[in-house]
């Protein structure tokens, strides 16, 4: 399940973004203290495993589901070092970083120019990008630091991969004292794979999501490509919403709930949004799956291979893997059903290098 850590400054909207994410229900409290942490567990909206469910009715609909974890703010500088280091600590175990920037004035209800608008915000992602910047240093001194003692007491055989270590540690160093994040840093995949235990808070895919007013709603589509074009970079994007609006949008029954999207040029809750484009910016695709009770969708690293995708249905599937019968949703749903589709010849079979795509419908076949 995907873990997505919401940050931000304080009065930029985060706890109402994610009371409207998961529609105003309750989030559990974790930790102690004023300070604590909430978190929420949220089914994916995804209109294809409704239309899959639609046409196997007798079935279990089961929906991918992302966490999300409300991190209460504190500036690095503002934290003593026992609770910065359990604040990082956490922030560390997250996916990805869903970043709420304040955009809306509380004293103003007059449009103003996008670049006026946007002042403000991209101040405060360049500020954002920095802090995270600067918890990820002093995880690379420390480390650089225990390297240079080890290679004085280390064998010739250790010591050229202390050195390989070193080499990549020191590339990171230079890149965060020019308060560059590290997912900006052309690595090869071998050096991340080296790197990932260390869960580098910069390194994170990162998405920043404007929180704008209800006044600047006619404006968002402006406002939201301009933003999206000023912050985007590799693991990065950007989306503009309105966190209140979308609140009450959520605590809404759904026919009543229509009109008033329609009236404000809405074709989607926040929490498809958000959750698509962290898919986006995190590298994941989408795979349904259409078994004797259930239905389901399962969230993959895009190019997953097959083998590995069965394997998250059942290990005995990965392990006896011969090959995935594959249609495209949309190819699924033009058929009407698995049985059409199987009658017309459209589905391809598919063996252990296959790269599974977002809309694929796989069938398992492997031996007990």
């Amino acid at each position: 399940m995907l873990q997505l850590g919401i940050v931000g400054f304080p009065q930029s909207g985060k706890s109402t973004l994610l009371a409207g994410l998961i529609e105003g229900r309750q989030p559990t409290r974790l930790g102690k203290g004023g300070a604590a942490m909430h978190a929420a567990v949220v089914k994916v909206p995804d209109p294809r495993l409704d239309h899959l469910g639609a046409l196997y009715p007798d079935r279990k609909r089961v929906y991918a589901e992302v966490e999300y974890v409300d991190f209460p703010y504190a500036s690095l500088g503002q934290r003593d070092q026992s609770a910065e280091a359990a604040w990082i600590g956490s922030l560390r175990t997250v996916d990805a970083l869903v970043a709420v920037v304040r955009a809306f004035d509380d004293q103003s209800d007059a449009p103003q120019p996008v670049a006026d608008s946007l002042a403000g915000p991209l101040a405060n992602v360049a500020d954002l990008q920095l802090e995270l910047v600067l918890a990820d240093l002093p995880l690379v001194e420390r480390r650089l630091g225990r390297l240079k003692a080890d290679l004085g007491r280390a064998t010739r055989d250790e010591r050229r991969s202390l050195m390989q270590e070193q080499g990549t540690l020191l590339q990171l160093q230079t890149q965060l004292e020019a308060e560059v994040p590290l997912r900006m840093l052309d690595l090869d995949d071998e050096s991340w794979r080296r790197l990932r235990g260390f869960r580098f808070l910069s390194a994170k895919p990162l998405l920043y999501v404007l929180n704008i007013g209800e006044q600047q709603l006619g404006e968002r589509a402006g406002l939201e490509a301009e933003f999206a074009r000023r912050v985007a970079g590799p693991g990065t994007a950007g989306l503009a919403l309105c966190a209140q609006m979308e609140l009450e949008l959520a605590a809404l029954a759904e026919p009543d709930r229509q009109p008033f999207m329609e009236d404000l040029g809405l074709s989607e809750l926040a929490a498809g949004r958000v959750i698509r484009a962290s898919y986006q910016v995190c590298g994941l695709s989408t795979f349904f799956t259409i078994g004797d009770d259930e239905v389901r969708a399962w969230s993959v690293p895009t190019g997953t291979l097959a083998p590995q995708a069965a394997g998250l249905v059942h290990t005995d599937m990965e392990r006896g893997f011969i090959r995935a019968e594959v249609i495209s949703f949309e190819a699924l749903a033009a058929a009407g059903d698995m049985a059409a589709a199987r009658r017309q010849g459209l589905l391809r079979q598919e063996g252990r290098t296959y790269g599974v795509n977002d809309g694929d419908v796989l069938h398992f076949l492997f031996s007990r």
